[in-house]
């Protein structure tokens, strides 16, 4: 998938190790995926970033063939304060004191939550199909509840959803990834599978359990905490989204943003569905490159 890049597995503190893989030459940029995906997310878009910039594709905490510890009983494991500080300590380990970063879906929460906690680090910014948790969980609704059902199932307490998810991991991860794709063909079986397989680890479910029971406890305080200190983004900020999917429909993507940052923020929606980088990459690739 990644022809040219070179694998690593980093030591970033406390007993995590995170999965990435580099390539290319110039101005440092990290890529992080969302759920249920790893890294390899990015394989349609990263060869062409990496013509201008030295790209970083992670595996979060939690996902792919990063750490996966137990989440503990306030969830702060996999609060986005902890996954966003594993990205910083890896590309500090590279020697990227700062760089350009993108994050999709989950990544762009712990996108988020590093340029909040990190602003020295974050150059420019860019989300995809998200907006702050915050204010999303503010605007539930039936139609809202319908159509995000899984962050509702997921935080349920363990073991519940991991025993649900375990008993039919197959069918469970393509309808998911089924479900917001509105793009025909994005997704080849090798792909399907290789996030399929993925999950055969109960490790990884409960780890992907713990990341949204986390986005619904210890993240909604972190960020409660920086909109009472006034803390917003400074970096640029690019958002995009796509236009068949669910996020432009019911929120004001720019306007929701514009209300957490002092810098500019800019944006358009994308033909495809949730997974831009997978079901319009070149459409996606053109907007990061502009801005970037």
């Amino acid at each position: 998938m990644f022809e040219g890049f070179t694998s690593h597995t980093v030591a970033v503190g406390n007993d995590i190790e995170i999965a990435a893989v580099v390539g290319g030459d110039g101005p440092p940029l990290l890529l992080l995926h969302g759920y249920p995906q790893t890294h390899a997310c990015w394989c349609k878009i990263a060869p062409a970033l990496a013509k201008r910039f030295t790209v970083v594709a992670a595996d979060l905490r939690g996902y792919g063939a990063s750490s996966k510890p137990p989440g503990g009983g306030d969830h702060a494991m996999y609060s986005k304060r902890a996954m966003a500080a594993d990205q910083v300590a890896l590309m500090r380990a590279f020697g990227f004191g700062r760089f350009r970063l993108v994050g999709h879906d989950r990544g762009a929460r712990v996108a988020h939550r590093l340029a909040l906690d990190h602003p020295e680090v974050v150059k420019r910014l860019a989300v995809l199909d998200i907006c702050p948790t915050a204010t999303m969980y503010a605007a539930t609704d039936k139609d809202f509840a319908t159509a995000y059902y899984h962050w509702f199932f997921l935080i349920q307490p363990a073991d519940f959803p991991e025993r649900m998810i375990a008993n039919n991991t197959h069918d469970y991860i393509r309808r998911t990834i089924a479900s917001w794709c509105r793009t025909d063909g994005a997704f080849d079986e090798a792909a399907m599978r290789h996030y399929v397989e993925a999950y055969f680890d109960p490790a990884a479910i409960h780890a992907a359990c713990e990341d949204y029971r986390a986005a619904a406890t210890i993240d909604l305080a972190h960020d409660a905490e920086s909109d009472a200190a006034g803390i917003q983004l400074t970096a640029p900020l690019l958002a995009l989204w796509g236009s068949r999917g669910t996020i432009g429909r019911m929120f004001d993507v720019l306007g929701s943003w514009r209300a957490k940052s002092e810098g500019s923020v800019e944006g358009r929606a994308i033909d495809c569905g949730h997974f831009l980088p997978e079901e319009a990459p070149e459409a996606t690739l053109q907007a990061l490159l502009d801005f970037f």
